[in-house]
């Protein structure tokens, strides 16, 4: 049956109406909030047995135990609040810090003087690739008994005596170095103190001090050197903890 020709027009007429309504609907969605990211890191070698929970405006980010890092996790901007617990306890309140779009921290629980608080580093990351063919490291020093300030060092033994290659120098005490591009490859590097000695190795990264890392172009790398160096008691002393940025 064919349709007269005022139906036709009449629908003709509510198409317009029909796509406006629908049209809108889209406006409606919420847009996605402005985020930042935060790395959360465990570096309170005073209470090295403990997990600590990293929260944000109350909400747990991350649980690490010590030397352990989180990934990059998503938080809305604007001024938030950084908790510490250990256990039940709320060991640091950190002051308001303020996160923007698209930026990048890093949060580290830090040595305190007692197991009952730990202190707070808020970093601002600059995560720039490297240059091309090259990787990059930083190193964060919150070693204790140190001649500071502290390089991190390629030390290769040879018959005429050990060869040192500084990577990274002038760490001071806590502090974090900027990020210093190098050359992939694989290491077993070394924490320097201020004499030239020796102090910690960096090995696998996972503060053992034992074996070697492979540096891949393209990546970036934090080292957070803690603990006391020279302490009798093992679970104290000073280690290089290794984490991947990217």
């Amino acid at each position: 049956m064919r349709l007269s020709s005022v139906f036709r027009r009449s629908l003709w007429l509510a198409l317009p109406a029909v796509l406006a309504f629908s049209g809108c609907s889209d406006d409606t969605s919420t847009p996605a909030p402005d985020q930042g990211k935060v790395t959360f890191i465990n570096g309170a070698s005073h209470i090295p047995g403990a997990t600590l929970k990293f929260q944000v405006d109350n909400a747990e980010k991350a649980s690490l135990a010590y030397g352990a890092s989180s990934t990059a996790q998503s938080i809305a901007t604007g001024s938030r609040v950084i908790k510490v617990l250990s256990g039940t306890q709320t060991v640091l309140t950190q002051p308001a810090v303020t996160l923007d779009k698209d930026k990048n921290y890093t949060f580290v629980a830090t040595p305190a003087a007692t197991p009952a608080s730990v202190g707070g580093q808020f970093i601002i990351d600059d995560l720039t690739a490297p240059a091309t063919g090259k990787a990059r490291i930083r190193v964060i020093n919150l070693g204790q008994n140190l001649t500071n300030p502290i390089k991190l060092s390629q030390v290769t033994s040879t018959a005429g005596g050990p060869v040192v290659v500084d990577l990274v120098t002038s760490i001071a005490s806590n502090q974090a170095s900027a990020f210093t591009d190098v050359n992939p490859g694989t290491y077993g590097l070394s924490i320097l103190d201020n004499n030239g000695v020796t102090k910690a190795e960096v090995g696998t990264g996972t503060g053992t001090g034992t074996g070697t890392k492979a540096y891949v172009a393209g990546k970036l790398y934090t080292i957070v050197v803690t603990g006391t160096a020279d302490s009798a008691d093992p679970a104290q002393a000073l280690k290089a903890y290794l984490s991947q940025n990217n």
